[in-house]
């Protein structure tokens, strides 16, 4: 049976993607137009992304999908590098062989996604971020901790909304998708080799290489007045 979207699949999904842009206005009436969803599940909707940090709701004038900011950036990043290394050196102590199956699957369905062919092409970017994420999930998944998988995947969420900044703005560059690329092979191999310091590295420097591209884009969208 297909699973059916709700307000809150969607709206959280085109936030993350960047089609609901930073500081943008969610007016229920505009988004029951856009999704045809119902006032009330959106205004539902509305709610529990406010609690997830993902809309901000303001007295009297309604919500808007979260700012970007360089702050939040340097912030979110710093965080998830302290929670993912924690996890990653877990998972290399802990993992199995069936956990080092996965690492290998999922970084081979990454490494054949298409990247956005232009900065409006949002379906490849939503393909690829799910296959990056489900990539990322594979290498610290047998932490063994679920309460530090719950606090990961909520720092994914914002840093998705970051990352695909980069994704949408490096279209047709080839030469970064290659690297990114490689990054990920080298991740994936110091982690399946039980090479604890050399994944704690690389991934700090993976995760560090994509908040400055990401930087880089802020700061030029502010200066073009692009952000509120």
């Amino acid at each position: 049976m297909e699973y059916t979207k709700t307000a809150y699949d969607l709206i959280r999904a085109d936030i993350l993607l960047g089609a609901l842009k930073p500081g943008e206005r969610l007016r229920v009436v505009d988004l029951n137009a856009r999704y045809k969803s119902g006032l009330t599940p959106i205004r539902e909707a509305l709610v529990r992304l406010s609690s997830e940090g993902l809309v901000e709701a303001e007295a009297n004038r309604g919500a808007k999908v979260r700012n970007a900011s360089l702050e939040e950036l340097q912030d979110i990043t710093e965080t998830r590098i302290d929670i993912e290394t924690w996890c990653l050196t877990r998972a290399i102590e802990r993992g199995d062989d069936e956990w080092e199956a996965e690492i290998v699957r999922s970084l081979h369905l990454l490494s054949r996604a298409p990247t956005p062919s232009t900065e409006d092409d949002q379906e490849s970017a939503a393909h690829w971020e799910m296959l990056h994420r489900q990539f990322h999930y594979a290498l610290v998944a047998a932490c063994g901790s679920e309460w530090k998988l719950k606090i990961w995947n909520m720092l994914m969420d914002h840093s998705e909304r970051y990352r695909n900044l980069r994704l949408l703005n490096n279209f047709r560059a080839e030469s970064k998708v290659k690297k990114m690329d490689a990054e990920h092979a080298a991740i994936a191999t110091a982690v399946i080799n039980r090479d604890t310091d050399k994944a704690v590295e690389l991934i700090g420097k993976h995760l560090s290489a994509t908040k400055l591209a990401a930087e880089r884009l802020i700061q030029k969208q502010i200066k073009d007045a692009k952000l509120p």
